[in-house]
């Protein structure tokens, strides 16, 4: 990784109204605490909230000294305001401003975008730079959205680049045919799906590749929800997480400490995302990332 990293750290889906709306202070106030508690490095998008989490952050960091945190932002889509008589985005964030969402990953909606995220931050540069869902624009990446953040990072403008998503496939053919510092990989290098070491993990260990997971939780299932890969959890995943609640407590080890830390065990993996969205909350997952798990478990989860 070209920038430095904290094994834990935040993720602001949660503080840009992710399910739920979060008041402007409450948010500075969960940033802040994840600063005080160690988890420097910290993860937006403009997805997040319609661009409320980079706000949220650009205040709760004001005041911070630059070279204290790492932060990435994401690229892929760029905000425009909301035409009159159009219906509002269904993204899943709540008390969002009137903007819309639209997918972009040449060349002029990269600069368009980064600019856009760093007036909101307020910051004149970033340390990573992600490539936010390409599922369905990969040959875009190829021509024009990786050429134009290799140009910023040889400029100097962006510390590394990556691309972040919830499949492992492609990022794995990312990391073998461009020069990538870093994947973020949500949801496939967990407890219950571990897809991500089929090709991803073992082509970021050969290329050098950093990763960083999110999504460890696998959108609640494994932290005492219900949904997996933000569904309603199928009957057979439920089970297999009663049997690891079950050998968990065989041990008296919560099995969302064991979620939180697992992903680290693999030597590719360099940081692990967490998404808070009270101050509690950050308290609440440092103390389970800090919980001794005895390796006896980890041999029988």
């Amino acid at each position: 990784m070209r920038v430095p990293v904290t094994p834990l750290a935040f993720g602001s889906a949660a503080v840009g109204g992710l399910y739920a709306p979060v008041s402007r202070d409450e948010g500075v106030r969960t940033v802040r605490r994840a600063l005080d508690a160690g988890m420097r490095y910290l993860d937006t998008a403009p997805h997040y909230g319609a661009g409320t989490s980079e706000r949220i952050l650009g205040e709760a960091l004001a005041d911070v000294p630059r070279l204290s945190f790492t932060i990435s932002t994401k690229v892929g889509r760029v905000l425009r305001p909301m035409r009159p008589g159009e219906p509002p985005d269904s993204a899943g964030f709540a008390g969002e401003p009137a903007v819309k969402r639209e997918w972009d990953f040449t060349r002029d909606g990269v600069l368009r975008s980064l600019e856009s995220s760093l007036e909101r931050l307020g910051l004149d540069r970033v340390d990573v730079v992600y490539i936010h869902d390409p599922d369905e624009h990969e040959a875009e990446v190829y021509e024009s959205t990786f050429p134009a953040l290799a140009e910023l990072r040889e400029q100097g403008v962006v510390g590394a680049i990556g691309a972040g998503m919830n499949q492992a496939e492609m990022l794995a053919r990312f990391v073998r045919r461009l020069d990538m510092d870093v994947v973020l990989c949500a949801g496939r290098y967990t407890l219950l799906d571990r897809s991500a070491e089929a090709e991803l993990l073992p082509a970021c260990v050969e290329r050098g590749t950093s990763v960083v997971v999110g999504g460890a939780y696998n959108s609640g299932l494994l932290a005492g929800g219900t949904t997996y890969n933000y569904e309603p959890a199928p009957a057979a995943m439920l089970e297999r997480v009663a049997e690891l609640e079950r050998v968990c407590a065989r041990y008296d080890v919560p099995l969302r400490a064991a979620a939180l830390q697992f992903p680290l065990r693999h030597p590719a993996v360099e940081s692990v995302l967490v998404g808070c969205r009270t101050p509690e909350e950050v308290t609440d997952n440092s103390a389970l990332f800090a919980l001794d798990v005895p390796e006896d478990l980890w041999k029988e989860l």
